[in-house]
């Protein structure tokens, strides 16, 4: 009788995840039937602070919030932007409280900033962190009577934010780029997307001397989650011609780029090849997708407050390997693209080869490959929340339930 029953019941498991998947893979399969008609963007490039300060002239903006965070204000890098803005007539509130994984009471004292002094546009200064909240001020803006949790998700606010520069100061998120807002709860610690088109910046600053007083753990890590965004965005189900050139572009960059500027801050032509890259990556993935790595590392962000980029480059490798022969055909494609290896090469050997590379360029920049924060009562629920956060959305390369994602996380935490 045992038996009988736990065979029924294996039965009814198989059927349901059999109906899962096919629930992921339809949802993903009609956003990319729609892509090419949904409203993607990209941000207007401009020069320097003084042609931003003429386009919020020439829109009659004359308050502006400028979102960074204590160390790049201390630094005195906020100082020439401020000037320039003040002596075009353009008067700056500042808002630097934000921390690494924004959370919604930086977004609430942000807008507090912004309703207290009338203003009618936002600048994000900084890293992913300032862009995040940034484009979460601006949804506030527009939509009073939602929280945050509210617009949790995709396609929630569908209205226009104020108008918004951004201004990356890391080469790594492509923040500049995205639709994606990441906030972390202030009091459950639980870590959230709001997705919406309108939430890609109207304009973006990308000047290397901005990125040349970052450390080199900060240059490795933020140069490794550009790295991961690009993979990401290459391996998945939702890839176009467009996307595929841009995430290989941004790979080939970051590869021949990296250890330069990790080894030599003051590089400012590879300084500005990073950023490029970043900013590569960010269309890439804004339209394709990412993957378990971001949704896993998201999870631990929550939780741990671990850096997202320290995260993605320890976790890439484990994920990649877990996806197995799915990516044996992609990774050999980016492996020929960037002189890795010929097109003569097997298929199983130049994936571990890429994967390789990987571990060899965290190991050569101290990044580590394990986790030690990870306890281990948290794995179910943490698994839990990634899972939830991946699936239907990311068209990832294959689908795992909550019960195989732990195994990552056991892994990575595992001495």
């Amino acid at each position: 009788m045992y038996v009988k029953i736990k065979q029924i019941n294996c039965v009814r498991d198989g059927v349901m995840n059999i109906f899962k998947k096919i629930y992921c893979r339809t949802y993903q399969l009609i956003l990319r039937l729609a892509m090419p008609f949904l409203p993607y963007r990209e941000p207007v490039l401009i020069k320097d602070y003084q042609q931003m300060a003429d386009i919020l002239n020439s829109k009659n903006l004359k308050n502006i919030l400028l979102v960074t965070d204590k160390t790049l204000k201390n630094l005195g890098l906020t100082g020439e932007l401020e000037d320039v803005l003040k002596n075009n007539g353009i008067n700056v509130f500042i808002y630097d409280e934000t921390v690494q994984n924004p959370t919604s009471n930086n977004v609430k004292d942000g807008l507090k900033i912004y309703k207290d002094n009338l203003c009618q546009a936002i600048i994000a200064f900084g890293g992913g962190s300032p862009m995040d909240c940034a484009k979460a001020i601006g949804a506030c803006v527009i939509k009073p009577k939602k929280s945050l949790m509210d617009m949790k998700g995709v396609l929630k606010v569908r209205k226009k934010i104020p108008t918004l520069f951004a201004i990356p100061t890391t080469a790594g998120t492509g923040s500049e780029t995205t639709i994606a807002s990441v906030i972390t709860d202030s009091e459950t610690r639980y870590k959230y997307a709001i997705n919406d088109f309108c939430l890609i910046p109207s304009y973006a600053l990308l000047d290397a001397k901005l990125t040349l007083k970052l450390p080199p753990k900060v240059t490795a890590t933020t140069g490794m989650d550009a790295l991961t965004h690009a993979i990401e965005a290459y391996i998945g189900r939702s890839t176009t011609k467009k996307t595929r050139k841009y995430a290989i572009d941004a790979i080939k960059i970051i590869f021949d780029n990296i250890l330069l500027v990790y080894k030599n801050g003051e590089n400012l032509e590879a300084r500005q090849n990073m950023l490029r890259a970043s900013y590569f990556a960010g269309i890439a993935f804004t339209q394709s997708y990412v993957g378990y790595v971001h949704a896993i590392a998201h999870s631990l962000g929550g939780k741990y407050n671990i850096a997202h980029g320290e995260a993605n480059a320890i976790l890439l490798p484990y994920v990649l390997k877990m996806y197995g022969k799915n990516i044996y055909k992609k990774l050999k494609k980016i492996c020929v693209k960037i002189g890795l290896c010929d097109k003569n090469c097997d298929k199983k050997l130049a994936s571990e080869m890429f994967i390789k590379k990987i571990e060899d360029l965290n190991l050569e920049m101290n990044i580590g490959n394990k986790i030690s924060l990870i306890d281990e009562k948290d794995i179910p629920n943490l698994a839990k929340t990634a899972e939830k956060e991946a699936n239907p959305l990311y068209p990832v390369p294959v689908l795992f339930t909550a019960k195989e994602l732990e195994k990552i996380y056991i892994e990575v935490s595992n001495e």
